[in-house]
């Protein structure tokens, strides 16, 4: 019988390796990813603190449209980017949380820049 990777529990393998490099603090707080079949949310998070300061996702209720395309990551991206200047956050450290840096990953990722965060 062939047996099939668990694709989740590697993804998590690759996040916890990137993590013990990346670290997010209050002048440079990290930009998490997390991205589903169906929806990708972001957050931005202090972690000396341990506190969440800023979020966006596609299940928000003022979003609109599909919530598991290109399109969407980018709003995703453009709404965490908002949030964050009105909260005084310019500069963030961005973890793809395991996750390969293409498709919705690096939409949001421009969506983030074009709305004015520095990564």
């Amino acid at each position: 019988m062939v047996s099939r990777k668990d694709s989740n529990a590697q993804r998590l393998k690759r996040h916890a390796r990137v993590r013990t490099k990346i670290s997010g603090t209050a002048e440079r707080p990290r930009l998490c990813v997390y991205r589903s079949n169906k929806n990708i949310s972001c957050q931005i998070i202090d972690d000396v603190a341990g506190v969440t300061l800023v979020s966006a996702s596609t299940n928000e209720a003022g979003f609109e449209g599909n919530g598991g395309n290109k399109e969407a990551a980018k709003k995703v991206g453009l709404a965490i980017a908002a949030k964050a200047l009105a909260k005084g956050i310019d500069t963030v450290v961005f973890d793809r949380g395991g996750y390969v840096y293409h498709g919705r990953v690096s939409e949001l990722a421009e969506g983030a820049r074009e709305g004015g965060l520095k990564f």
